[in-house]
């Protein structure tokens, strides 16, 4: 008889307990292994003892907060995936905690099921013990290769110029590679809320980015167009070393 793939093991932090004690039993009958902890303190030693598979993380905690929590991983090389729980309007905060090495984030209040969509998706790209992208610093995509610290590109050894928008979709991108992204949810995780901006503006650092590339938008290498949805980054990426 086969042994059936154990449950992936999920983190929940939050000090709000109505919100663990809603979102921890629906998260079990949706097959994850869940583990709770209140404060950062506590999230740091249930990941060192328990390796979960993937971190649900609020930013706002006593003591050590979200993002103190996320540096702490990232610098000790904890590569675990981390869907971030933010306050609506903190684009500013969302933006630092992206480039910090969250893998994702919602924004409070949310929809249960937009989480679980959310944590299943970075699941599948990033595979069980997998390194995840948005922790690691250089990554590959065939011949095209980025240094995410320093936020610089280079296809085929020649280095590209892009203006900031463009560099932090890409980055985006490469970071969620094969996942389909609405026009709003791009202008949303680049731009951010409090920027008076349309979908447009992600239409424009797109063909800015098919022009750089050399990305045919009808054959594309790099970037899927999928009509009255969004984009999607087509290439495989790796972690380079």
């Amino acid at each position: 008889m086969l042994t059936p793939p154990r449950a992936e093991r999920l983190l929940l932090v939050d000090d709000d307990r109505s919100i663990t004690d809603a979102l921890a039993p629906l998260l079990r009958r949706e097959g994850f292994d869940v583990t709770v902890a209140g404060d950062g303190e506590r999230a740091l030693a249930e990941i060192a003892a328990r390796e979960p598979d993937i971190v649900v993380l609020d930013v706002m905690l006593p003591g050590i907060d979200g993002r103190g929590v996320l540096r702490e991983l990232r610098v000790a090389g904890r590569t675990v995936p981390v869907v971030l729980l933010t306050s609506v309007g903190e684009a500013g905060e969302r933006a630092r905690a992206l480039d910090e090495g969250a893998d994702d984030y919602l924004n409070k209040p949310f929809d249960p099921g937009e989480l679980v969509s959310r944590v299943r998706a970075i699941l599948r790209r990033v595979g069980r013990g997998t390194p995840s992208l948005t922790g690691s610093g250089r990554l590959r995509a065939e011949d095209l290769t980025v240094d995410r610290v320093a936020r610089r590109f280079w296809l085929a050894g020649t280095e590209l110029v892009l203006t900031p928008k463009a560099a932090a979709l890409l980055d985006f991108l490469l970071t969620h590679p094969d996942e389909l992204f609405t026009r709003e949810r791009l202008l949303e995780v680049v731009w951010g809320f409090e920027h008076p901006v349309g979908t447009r503006a992600v239409d424009h650092r797109v063909a800015e980015l098919r022009r750089v590339l050399a990305d045919d938008a009808t054959a594309p290498r790099w970037i899927d167009t999928v009509p009255g949805t969004g984009y999607r980054f087509r290439a495989v990426v790796e972690i380079a070393p």
